[in-house]
């Protein structure tokens, strides 16, 4: 485990190997109970001319039950507590998506920290596949880039328009740096083939992205998000994905644990 540790450190993203397996068959019932009831906060990302289906949605585990069984009762919160090296470890939200046959709509590069109303640096977001996925299909993260000086510019997926605003009221400067060009520039990209039970973890600062679906089978991935001992409350300038109504936190504040309760703790 120790040099799964340091891997993470280093590089912000670490793959786990069969460690879900057992957990599959759970998840996939999760999901089809996810698809049937969707919740409020639902996207679909495919647009009018566009092929195929990428559908996700958030913040179902409590009311899934396979998700809650995942969240409190499979190793996800121990190792994602050892990876981080916390303490404590408490649960943020889960995550599913799913892109059909056909689908060519893209997951652009990212981070996930700018969109979300939390900052810290002990964090880990599984990604685990539900279906075997290739290296054309697959999660891709931008090895190093938790460790970038400024978090990446937010952008709506849909307009490509800035999240937020784009700079500090106080000071004017830009409290972001904008995306550079990945695909083309000198990154170690890490695109690994998966099998379902497989997973990848990510520090929510890492930049990911994902290909569109065009083979001939599903895609179907579930995430977790996991948050440590330093993770605290930050006001955005707007709304955030998932936006958590009435959270009712101010700067600095530890996220609530009746919103968001402590699932594993160092012995």
């Amino acid at each position: 485990m120790n040099s799964d540790i340091e891997q993470f450190q280093r590089d912000g993203a670490i793959v786990l190997r069969g460690v879900f397996s057992d957990w599959v068959e759970r998840l996939r019932d999760g999901f089809e109970q996810n698809l049937a009831q969707p919740s409020a906060f639902a996207i679909e990302n495919v647009g009018n001319g566009e092929r195929g289906r990428f559908f996700e949605d958030y913040c179902n585990w409590q009311r899934i039950a396979p998700f809650k069984d995942f969240v409190l009762n499979s190793p996800a919160a121990a190792i994602a507590g050892q990876l981080m090296q916390s303490r404590q470890v408490q649960v943020f939200h889960d995550h599913i998506l799913v892109k059909e046959p056909g689908t060519s709509k893209a997951t652009p590069w990212h981070q996930d920290l700018p969109y979300y109303c939390v900052d810290g640096l002990q964090t880990a977001s599984y990604w685990i596949p539900l279906d075997p996925v290739t290296r054309h299909n697959t999660l891709s993260v931008v090895l190093g880039s938790h460790r970038w000086p400024k978090p990446v510019r937010p952008k709506s997926w849909a307009s490509n328009q800035d999240f937020y605003g784009a700079t500090d009221e106080a000071s004017g400067e830009s409290r972001f740096m904008d995306m550079p060009d990945v695909d083309n520039g000198d990154y170690q990209i890490l695109s690994p083939e998966l099998m379902p039970g497989d997973a990848v973890v990510f520090d929510f600062r890492t930049v990911h992205g994902a290909a569109g679906n065009i083979g001939n089978g599903r895609r179907r991935a579930f995430s977790t998000r996991f948050m440590g001992d330093d993770v605290r409350y930050i006001q955005r300038p707007g709304r955030t994905s998932p936006p958590f109504p009435g959270i009712d936190l101010k700067d600095g504040d530890r996220m609530r644990e009746d919103w968001f309760p402590v699932v594993w703790e160092q012995r």
